[in-house]
């Protein structure tokens, strides 16, 4: 009965606050004055000088390291409060469960292709 009643006021928490919010959004949105924004505000300004924006080029050559770096960094955490937690640190098991992972990261950034 208790775990009921908390759920129940959970939710009616949560609908109370969305509705909160939304409200407030509202509110927001047609009390605020529309504001004209002329061309010279839009511009990029350098130095004074009207040049045009050709665009960011970003190099994304080593991208595959970052999403390594992630995959690893986030696994072994995840990886040593769940060995701590269950009290099991059987390090073949360990090291078993990163292969998993780089065998998944491989897949993931290759696609599978042979």
């Amino acid at each position: 009965m208790i775990v009921e009643d908390f759920l129940i006021s959970a939710a009616i928490a949560f609908i109370l606050i969305f509705v909160a919010s939304l409200a407030i959004y509202y509110i927001g949105k047609h009390s605020a004055p529309k504001t004209a924004i002329s061309e010279n505000e839009q511009a990029a300004y350098a130095c004074g000088e009207k040049v045009t924006f050709q665009g960011l080029k970003i190099n994304v050559s080593l991208y595959k390291y970052l999403i390594y770096f992630v995959i690893f960094d986030s696994s072994v955490l995840v990886l040593a409060f769940a060995a701590f937690a269950i009290g099991a640190t059987n390090p073949l098991m360990l090291i078993l469960y990163l292969g998993i992972i780089l065998a998944a990261g491989v897949v993931l950034l290759d696609g599978g292709k042979d």
